[in-house]
């Protein structure tokens, strides 16, 4: 997501000529192409005019400081204010209430019934609650059936009501359900429905009244652009949502949607999703995004994706594995497992600074480790902890096994020979134990 923007603004940045400070005439061009970019990035043309009248209001007469030229000014500049136009700060879901009760809503094919599978299990995880997922698409071939099968994968219960094509009895009775059973957040999956369908639309609003949600979604596939934001408006016209989900950001989007629905509905984005997978939900942070828009990375969001698979006791085993120089194959393919479990390879190596634009047109998926475990695995567990006696026979005999060359072998034992002398060297330093979060 972005990438298109991203470039686009980094060119505009090297337009801004001049020393000493920021004149109307030095940044005219400059303006002139963020607008541009923003238009082509499909965001509305009001919110891109207001966006650039605002960045010229603020730098013009800037003092440029002796440390920074006035392109690194004007970036600091268009960062405050991406992150004024997306919200500012995170907003949380209303979820205290016992139980709570979240009602989801969208258009049709926006991923209404993925982002609840998901958000039922980052609630289960994240929060400690017990959720009830409920069918409430009625319409759509195999949608109660889709739910039901998520619902499995994730161990989380699913409300149907066999028969019954009512939304608004279904929604009701799964609330009785959950007061009964002792489920504390009850999350209503509904049927896609075009604002243009009236029916379908008082449909949702009786949906509503007979539930009285705590907290309503809207989810906008982040794909559909403009269209999504008008759409986003008139949902929000007879429902009153309270925040806005953004799904699809793996896709070839623009990035319009993402900063244009917060003005135009006064409504926060709550929550980002891309993928299938359940555990691809992220809260959403407008001054993390907004870093990410300009190439700067998303370091925080890595650490803490990190923080989440890594356990504090297993890695102070590791360093002094490391620190002894006993960091062996089984290590080296736990970690690997620990990363896969992050999230795909390419999205967190984009949230390293300056790293995004080099690994853009690289085509690394979640299989990128997938040579590299073969090898391990066709290893015996005397050459995982002691790889010296990899000789030529035993390289052979590995690569035959793992389906690769003994090229491949050779190029991974030289990768893990670097790796346990830089960590080893790390160690020494200090580095690695500051990284794990000791003091």
């Amino acid at each position: 997501m972005f990438e298109n923007l991203s470039e686009r603004l980094e060119k505009s940045f090297k337009l801004l000529k001049g020393q000493g400070r920021i004149s109307e005439i030095n940044i005219a061009e400059t303006l002139k192409e963020v607008r541009r970019a923003l238009l082509d990035a499909d965001v509305n043309f009001k919110i891109a005019k207001q966006f650039t009248d605002s960045i010229k209001q603020k730098a013009i007469g800037q003092e440029v400081l002796n440390s920074v030229n006035p392109s690194q000014m004007l970036v600091k500049i268009v960062h405050d204010e991406l992150v004024e136009l997306m919200g500012v700060e995170k907003t949380d879901i209303n979820i205290k209430i016992n139980p709570s009760v979240i009602l989801i809503a969208g258009l049709q094919g926006s991923g209404k019934t993925t982002f609840s599978g998901k958000l039922a299990k980052w609630v289960k995880s994240k929060r400690g609650k017990n959720p009830l997922l409920v069918a409430c698409d009625v319409y759509r071939p195999a949608a109660i059936e889709q739910l039901k099968i998520i619902g499995t994968q994730i161990e989380v219960p699913v409300y149907t009501e066999d028969g019954n094509l009512n939304p608004v009895v279904i929604a009701r009775n799964a609330v009785k359900e959950a007061k009964k059973n002792g489920y504390d957040l009850v999350i209503i999956d509904t049927a896609g429905r075009l604002a243009i369908d009236e029916d379908m639309m008082n449909e949702i609003a009786s949906v509503k009244d007979a539930v009285s949600p705590h907290e309503i979604l809207f989810v906008v596939d982040a794909m559909t652009g403009q269209d999504a934001v008008n759409t986003a408006r008139e949902f929000n016209e007879r429902l009153d949502f309270d925040g806005v989900v953004l799904t699809k950001l793996d896709g070839d989007t623009r990035g319009g949607a993402a900063l244009s629905i917060k003005s135009v509905v006064n409504k926060p984005i709550k929550f980002i999703s891309s993928g299938e997978k359940m555990d691809a939900i992220d809260i959403f942070y407008p001054e993390r995004m907004a870093d990410r828009i300009l190439g700067m990375g998303d370091i925080v969001s890595l650490v803490e994706k990190a923080q989440e698979q890594f356990d504090s006791e297993e890695a102070r085993k590791l360093q002094k594995k490391i620190a002894k120089d006993q960091f062996d194959f089984n290590d080296f393919i736990t970690q690997i497992q620990q990363i896969k479990k992050m999230g795909n390879v390419k999205d967190l190596m984009a949230m390293i600074p300056g790293v995004g634009k080099a690994v853009k047109d690289l085509d690394i998926d979640d299989n990128a480790f997938k040579g590299i475990e073969a090898i391990i695995r066709s290893m015996t567990p005397e050459e995982r902890i002691n790889p010296v006696v990899l000789n030529g026979s035993r390289r052979k005999r590995i690569a035959m096994g793992s389906g690769t060359s003994v090229q491949e072998v050779n190029k991974l034992l030289k990768q893990f020979d670097e790796t346990r002398k830089m960590m080893k060297m790390m160690t020494k330093s200090g580095n690695v134990a500051r990284l794990m979060g000791k003091k």
